[in-house]
């Protein structure tokens, strides 16, 4: 049987709870073997912000993931060094699982933004693309021509650069991250105020 393989990429600067429920909601609607949680090495898109190098975000989210069914954490990007691009990940994906069938997931905002990614084109060949939009939300759709399932997952409005500052100020992080994931932060570190106020490049 084809493997339906979903991949999830992201910066994961840090991974929370909103990241983890769009994955086992769109594994369990699309009835997926497995979803991937590929951690950029260098995303593009923030290159003039700061980022957490590639080593601790990947501890975090393998801290995220745990045993949970059918959710893995996959490094491509980070060994494959440089600049993150989907269409190289979904290529060497491909490479390594021929026979899979892959799905990318994407919110809806970064849907509509296709156009502007580079090689779109071949993101376009090597995979089905999953539409994650929220309840209420109107359905943004892709650019014309491209294959794509819409999945609804309940509405968590958490953001990573919310929990960043929660984390230097203190404020609780209770119900937003897993107690995995705290973990990690403190032992490694992270998110201290002198480390937000410096943009660093994300190296692994």
């Amino acid at each position: 049987m084809t493997e339906r393989i979903g991949v999830f990429g992201g910066t994961f600067d840090p991974i929370h709870v909103g990241h983890l429920v769009t994955a086992v909601n769109v594994r369990h609607v699309l009835d997926l073997d497995r979803v991937l949680l590929v951690v950029a090495n260098d995303p593009w898109q923030k290159a003039d912000l700061p980022v957490t190098p590639a080593a601790d975000r990947l501890a975090m989210v393998e801290a995220a993931v745990g045993d949970v069914a059918g959710l893995e954490v996959s490094d491509v990007e980070i060994d494959h060094g440089g600049v993150s691009y989907t269409a190289d990940t979904l290529a060497t994906l491909r490479r390594r699982q021929p026979g899979a069938e892959l799905f990318l997931l994407l919110g809806s905002d970064a849907a509509a933004g296709l156009a502007t990614w580079e090689r779109v084109e071949e993101v376009r060949d090597l995979a089905t693309l999953v539409v994650v939009t929220r309840p209420g939300c109107d359905d943004a759709a892709p650019p014309p021509g491209w294959d794509h399932h819409s999945v609804e997952v309940p509405r968590l409005e958490v953001s990573s650069t919310d929990l960043r500052a929660r984390f230097a100020d203190g404020r609780p992080l209770d119900w937003l991250v897993t107690d995995a994931v705290v973990h990690v932060i403190r032992q490694r570190g992270l998110y201290a105020v002198d480390q937000m106020a410096s943009p660093r490049r994300a190296t692994s």
